[in-house]
C-alpha cells in the first residue's frame, strides 16, 4: 500500500494544544496528521523514518499505540511510553516550532497553514548538541553512526527489536 506522506515546519503561536489537536483530527480526515515538538526532532529524514517505521508497526500489527498519530510520536522519540513519548515530543501552548507529519491527507496542509501560518522550513533545523542532552546520546555513539540523526534512526530501528 502506498501512503502520501508529507512533512512541513511552521513557527507558530499555539494559545490552546487540545483545540489545536481537535481540529487537526477534524481536517485530516480518513488521515493522520500529526505535530510534534520541531527543535526536539532531527530533521525531515529523522521523521519520514518514524512515519515509515510506524506505518510498518501496522502493517505487521506490531504497533505500541492503536493511533497512527501517536504511533508515529512513539517512534520519532525512540520511546514505548506514550507519556515518555508525549513529554519529549509533544507540543505546548506559546510561540515554539513545530513538525507536522501529514500521512493521506493532501488535501489538509493548506487549512494547517491557516492554522500554524505559513510553512517555515527553518522550523525543522536542529542543533545536534542539544539533541545530544535530550535523548541522552554519547560521543561514543555520535562517533559510531556519524551523527546524532543517524543514532535517532538507529534507536527508532531498536524498537522493533525491544518487546
Amino acid at each position: 500500500m502506498e501512503n502520501n506522506i508529507q512533512i512541513a515546519g511552521f513557527t507558530a503561536h499555539i494559545k490552546n494544544v487540545s483545540m489545536v489537536l481537535s481540529w487537526t483530527r477534524k481536517i485530516a480526515g480518513q488521515g493522520t496528521i500529526q505535530l510534534l515538538r520541531a527543535q526536539r526532532v532531527a530533521g525531515e529524514k529523522h521523521l519520514l523514518h518514524a512515519t515509515y517505521q510506524a506505518l510498518l508497526a501496522f502493517q505487521r500489527r506490531e504497533n505500541i499505540s492503536p493511533d497512527l498519530g501517536m504511533e508515529i510520536c512513539l517512534r520519532a522519540s525512540a520511546q514505548r511510553q506514550i507519556s515518555r513519548a508525549i513529554q519529549l515530543l509533544g507540543i505546548a501552548e506559546g510561540k515554539q516550532r513545530v513538525a507536522a507529519v501529514l500521512v493521506d491527507c493532501p488535501e489538509a496542509l493548506p487549512k494547517l497553514e491557516s492554522m500554524l501560518g505559513p510553512q517555515d522550513t527553518r522550523a525543522l533545523e536542529f542543533d545536534p548538541e542539544r539533541l545530544k542532552a535530550i535523548y541522552k546520546i554519547s560521543d561514543q555513539e555520535v562517533y559510531a553512526y556519524k551523527n546524532v540523526k543517524k543514532v535517532l534512526i538507529e534507536r527508532i530501528a531498536l524498537l522493533n527489536l525491544e518487546k
